[in-house]
């Protein structure tokens, strides 16, 4: 008799366990599945081409600025020296340039005119001397020798009238075209040296690209920065979005322009509604959970990210989003 009791004692603390376990599996099997999203928002480094120092921040950290304002100071005596030499060149190549446009002085002119006025009174002359010599000559009365000398004279002095008519035009004339172009050309490439040390300048002051919430600054006031260093972090705030990491098997519940409804818990928020806007699968170095049960297979992890419906006060990038799925 004492056996049976605890037989049936026995049997009846199995059945207990055996229901007990059965209804925490069916239990545990209908709780949601929990997704832990995190908020995260566009962020734009802050970086100038120009190298110098940090002369002065004119926001801080946590700061809220609007696009246009200003954010830093650098200071660069290096490239601001650079740009009054560039300027001085300028400067010279375009009263070259003028120089060459203006054409030769006019007194080099009138001087050029006045020896081609001499030259032409000189053939004047050498050419009635010759033509009087040639006549005595034909009466015999001139020498050979005085003919061929009256000869030589005349012939010089029409090249010397040739020479100075020609050396009258070029003076008139100026600069050749070629002379004139390179003047010009050498005034654009001091122009186009003038404008990219400018660029440089221009970069002494940079401003917000955007509305947003100064992040964190890298340098330190005084500290030297190179070209392109990032200086700060912009964080644009409007653009606020909620990241999920979801695998595949339940991609099917997330569609493009879908919506969903979670949690944040550091506004104390419920119920949020947000829309998604993107999904992308991650790398599969480290998205996929590999799988060995028959007829499975490896699967994947895509990024989802979604933006609030409604303007959430107090989201910050960093916090945490639940979102719970019925299984």
């Amino acid at each position: 008799m004492s056996n049976r009791i605890l037989t049936l004692a026995f049997i009846g603390l199995l059945l207990v366990t055996l229901i007990v376990s059965v209804a925490g599996l069916l239990f545990m099997n209908r709780r949601p599945l929990l997704l832990q999203g995190q908020v995260e928002a566009t962020e734009i480094r802050i970086s100038g081409k120009l190298p110098g120092r940090i002369a002065r921040f004119y926001a801080d950290e946590g700061a809220w600025v609007k696009a246009g304002d200003t954010l830093v100071c650098i200071n660069s005596p290096l490239v601001e020296a650079q740009l009054r030499q560039v300027t001085a060149l300028e400067e010279a190549a375009r009263q070259e340039n003028k120089k060459v446009d203006a054409g030769t002085r006019h007194q080099i002119v009138a001087t050029a005119k006045e020896l081609w006025n001499k030259s032409r009174s000189d053939l004047t002359l050498a050419e009635a001397t010759y033509r009087r010599i040639q006549a005595l000559y034909r009466d015999s009365i001139a020498t050979p020798q005085r003919m061929d000398e009256a000869e030589a004279l005349y012939k010089a002095a029409l090249a010397a009238e040739r020479a100075a008519h020609e050396q009258y035009l070029l003076a008139a004339e100026g600069a050749a075209s070629e002379d004139r172009a390179a003047a010009r050309s050498m005034v654009e490439a001091a122009q186009g040296s003038v404008d990219e040390v400018s660029a440089l300048l221009a970069d002494a002051y940079l401003t917000a690209p955007a509305d947003g919430e100064i992040g964190a600054l890298f340098p330190k006031l005084g500290e030297l920065v190179a070209p392109g260093a990032p200086i700060m972090n912009l964080v644009v705030m409007e653009d606020v979005h909620a990241v999920f990491n979801v695998r595949e098997d339940l991609l099917p519940r997330f569609r493009q322009g879908g919506t969903f409804r979670a949690d944040i818990p550091a506004t104390g928020s419920h119920g949020v509604e947000f829309r998604i806007y993107y999904i992308s699968p991650l790398g599969s170095y480290a998205t996929w959970k590999s799988t060995r049960e028959a007829g499975s297979y490896d699967m994947r992890t895509f990024e989802v990210h979604a933006r609030p419906i409604r303007e959430q006060p107090g989201l910050r990038p960093g916090m945490s989003v639940l979102l719970k799925l019925e299984r």
